[in-house]
């Protein structure tokens, strides 16, 4: 368990237990983004790359009939081996996306149960008073928000 939360006081251990695990869930949210955003900007690098190539070695000299376009990009291995690598990219994009949308929903579940069984977890009058405390250091630490549902 991270210092911080197992430090944390007016709180019992099922629930020092429940913020460990939204934290756990948001840094692979977190994680997960940084490497569709990875994906993204690799694809689009990618795709200017083959462009670039695609008009300066094939376009240019070929122009005159979408056939000998057509043919010489088949025959150049080159623009085979980006075209293949700009759909990969386009492909770990999508299944990227896909996942950091799955952890993003988990996390925000796990995030909205926390805030909506607050009054469970802090059950005694002292916790209760002082668990703005607990929604401070979470907000301040990991940047997750428990005062309220929306995001």
């Amino acid at each position: 368990m991270d210092s911080p939360i197992q430090l944390l006081e007016h709180t019992d251990q099922a629930t020092k237990q429940m913020l460990e695990n939204v934290r756990k869930r948001k840094k692979k949210f977190d994680d997960t983004k940084l490497w569709h955003y990875i994906s993204i900007y690799a694809t689009l690098s990618l795709a200017l790359i083959f462009i670039a190539y695609f008009y300066f070695t094939i376009y240019l000299h070929f122009s005159y009939s979408f056939l000998a376009v057509l043919s010489a990009t088949i025959n150049d291995s080159y623009s085979v081996s980006l075209l293949s690598l700009v759909l990969i990219g386009l492909g770990s994009m999508n299944v990227l996306k896909q996942q950091k949308e799955k952890k993003e929903k988990e996390y925000q579940e796990l995030r909205c149960e926390i805030v909506d069984r607050s009054k469970d977890l802090w059950k005694k009058e002292e916790e209760w008073k002082n668990r703005h405390i607990v929604f401070e250091t979470m907000k301040k630490k990991y940047d997750i928000n428990l005062y309220h549902e929306k995001k």
